[in-house]
């Protein structure tokens, strides 16, 4: 579930024609320990968003970030399209939301 108000946002730009695109995203580590995180879209996000890796184990707070990467595959289509990404750390029980936006042209 995503939070209400996002920690941070992503701008993605896209050739509809293409195989895709993708962005590296460096998440700071926000917790006093390491914690296991869980990546993935909201079910409401474009189809065409993806994230890898989807689970791992975040560093702890002042160490080094977590580099995910954020996949986006048109299939021939455009548009703008928006995703809503949510990084749970369960152990913690907290999350780290970003809004993915594509401009698929």
């Amino acid at each position: 579930v995503m939070s209400s108000v996002p920690d941070g946002q992503v701008e993605m730009q896209v050739a509809g024609t293409s195989k895709g695109s993708e962005v590296v995203l460096s998440v700071k580590p926000v917790c006093m320990g390491f914690e296991d995180y869980y990546a993935a879209f909201t079910a409401d996000s474009h189809p065409s968003f993806s994230v890898s890796p989807c689970a791992g184990r975040m560093d702890r707070r002042g160490g080094e970030p977590t580099e995910l990467v954020i996949s986006c595959k048109p299939g021939g289509k455009n548009g703008v399209w928006t995703g809503n990404l949510v990084i749970n750390l369960p152990e913690d029980n907290s999350k780290i939301c970003y809004v993915v936006t594509a401009n698929v042209f």
